[in-house]
């Protein structure tokens, strides 16, 4: 018994400390898994429960028939039901919805499996890193189970050093993008739930003890001071030095990690070039710790309100904004660096200084390329219409979401604001969730604005969560899911916050080529209208500092079913998922160009 306890404690430590994520990873010694996998489609679990229902990774001796063993027959008459290098392939990353016609609407379980050969050297440790599953995964190597992750767009990392073998290793993930209330986001989304393995696999190689993560930025209230922290993995108190260098500030800092692992620093800096739209500057920083050097390129810039003003390093800035959704040019879940400049160039073409992602944190190439561009971005999580506010466990998964998008992405400079939450519906338990959610996010970074798109009623903007916000955005659909377009200049706003106000999402539909009346609904000149008219609106609404219209480009839905106007899409892109422009686009790429000679 003593002996089970110890194993128990220790493979309970080992599953903890795995979760620790690993920062700038695309800097580090990397090895990519990405590619062709095989895969499994198992809709009944046959690779991971009994017929009885007993869990195959719970037991000591798992049956030959759990997938994640990778067990192959030993003779002609033994029975195994399953071959993974018989079964077919996919590309990682990637969606199973866009890539397998058959499993276009496919909800549920599949198996992938990855073999490859890694030979570690001595004294080194090895990390299996996964940039986002959709939705819950249950990770093995060489049969042996590292964790399961719940949440579809937020990394996660496990140590796999004394697992991995010099050949034969197999990695083998089962991934349920089965829909739950419970779940963040829950059951109702206006969005394709795209299931697989959709970002990159990474294997990272570090050293025994390693610089795990770290912050640097400028101090909240002094442009002229450069603070964070340092956070080392297994430090051995002996060598306890680490240096940061910024070379064009003239900066070479020397300290020594605390025994906690962690060096807390601030150090003085003259003339720095801020990050901005303009002027989106990325200094070349090396954190050095043990001769280890990881480098890194962070753009410095202050982002703050005062009174009803978002401030930009000191000056008021106007958020000339769209909201995007993360999906490629051939309808799957977008990834790669091509993906990402393809939105973000259509976005800078409109004239956007900001863009929301919507509806949850994306790939880290949008937010790296967002950096070099000069677009300042809203990150969210999806705490979507109605997930389950009095679940603890719901806020659990929430809280730890929000926890991995803010490590991921804390060190640059196109995150302005952390969003909260979208459109959900008012009440105690849920003004408590998103609170908390608030409370949790200034305590890890106090140097953004924190929102969350809100829903209004009879023209008044008073959500009692924007005592707790930074920016009152708010969402609202005149001239589609009601109100007159002809009267939208008589509409007024109201608010009880002294504070910016952001209308997060305003639009309608139109099928790219359909043309017809500007009172005809799903023609480009309706929605060219609908633009029209709600702008007019929208320059009357006090406090106002940005918007963000939806969207961007069209995007798979399976709510959006009418035939031959929708056929699965949300239609309400100002570009096709062709990639042509709609009449609206040219209103709002106007419409900025005005805001921007005003500004």
């Amino acid at each position: 018994m003593k002996k089970l306890l110890t194993a128990l404690l220790l493979t309970s430590s080992v599953l903890a400390s795995a979760q620790n994520l690993i920062s700038n990873v695309p800097n580090r010694n990397t090895t990519s898994l990405n590619g062709v996998w095989n895969y499994i489609v198992d809709p009944y679990q046959t690779g991971f429960y009994s017929f009885h229902l007993d869990q195959y990774d719970k037991s000591e001796k798992p049956a030959k028939g759990s997938f994640f063993t990778n067990y192959h027959a030993q003779n002609k008459q033994e029975l195994v039901e399953y071959d993974f290098d018989k079964s077919p392939t996919i590309n990682i990353p990637g969606d199973w919805n866009s890539q397998v016609m058959e499993l276009k609407y496919y909800e549920g379980n599949v198996w992938f499996k990855k073999s490859f050969d890694y030979n570690l050297a001595a004294n080194k440790r090895l990390f299996v890193y996964l940039g986002a599953i959709n939705y819950k995964a249950d990770v093995y190597l060489n049969g042996k189970k590292l964790g399961t992750h719940e949440g579809g767009f937020t990394p996660f990392n496990y140590e796999i050093t004394s697992i991995v073998k010099p050949t034969g290793n197999y990695l083998v993930i089962k991934v349920d993008n089965t829909r739950h209330k419970e779940d963040v986001p829950t059951v109702n989304t206006d969005w394709w739930n795209y299931g697989g393995i959709t970002r990159d696999v990474t294997l990272i190689e570090e050293e025994n003890a390693f610089v795990e993560d770290y912050n640097i930025q400028l101090k909240k209230g002094n442009a002229n001071v450069i603070s964070g922290f340092i956070k080392i993995n297994n430090l051995n108190p002996a060598q306890n030095l680490v240096a940061i260098s910024i070379p064009e500030l003239k900066i070479n800092y020397k300290g020594k990690i605390g025994a906690n692992g962690i060096l807390n620093f601030e150090i003085p800096a003259k003339k720095i070039s801020y990050w901005s739209p303009e002027n989106p500057k990325l200094y070349d920083v090396t954190v050095d710790f043990n001769g280890k050097k990881i480098n890194d390129k962070i753009g410095f810039r202050t982002i703050e309100t005062k009174e009803d003003k978002i401030l930009l390093n000191g000056k008021p800035v106007f958020l000339r904004g769209i909201s995007i959704h993360e999906e490629n040019a051939k309808g799957g879940r977008a990834n790669s660096q091509e993906d990402a400049l393809r939105l973000l160039n259509w976005a800078k073409e409109m004239g956007c200084n900001y863009v929301r992602l919507a509806h949850y944190p994306h790939n880290e190439n949008m937010v790296r390329e967002a950096d070099k561009m000069g677009l300042m971005f809203w990150e969210e999580i999806p705490v979507y219409w109605t997930v389950e506010f009095k679940n603890e466990n719901t806020y659990k998964n929430a809280q730890d979401q929000l926890t991995a998008a803010i490590t991921r992405d804390k060190n640059r400079a196109s995150i302005v604001i952390w969003s909260m939450a979208n459109e959900t519906p008012v009440s105690d338990a849920r003004n408590t969730f998103i609170t908390n959610l608030v409370t949790h996010t200034r305590s890890l970074d106090d140097t953004r604005l924190i929102s969350a798109a809100l829903l209004s009623h009879n023209g008044k903007i008073d959500d009692e969560i924007g005592k707790s916000l930074d920016i009152i955005a708010f969402n609202q659909y005149l001239g589609w899911y009601g109100g007159n377009l002809e009267n939208a200049e008589k509409t007024f706003w109201t608010t009880p916050y002294n504070k910016p106000v952001f209308v997060s999402e305003f639009g309608g539909d139109a099928k790219a080529g359909f043309h017809g009346e500007k009172n005809e609904r799903w023609t480009e000149e309706y929605q060219e209208y609908l633009y029209i008219q709600n702008l007019k609106m929208i320059e009357k609404i006090p406090h106002l500092s940005g918007t963000s219209p939806w969207i961007l480009v069209d995007f798979r839905s399976p709510k959006r079913l009418l035939p031959g106007i929708q056929d699965g899409y949300n239609r309400k892109g100002l570009i096709s998922n062709d990639g042509e422009k709609k009449k609206a686009f040219y209103i709002m790429q106007d419409w900025y160009a005005k805001k921007k000679k005003e500004q």
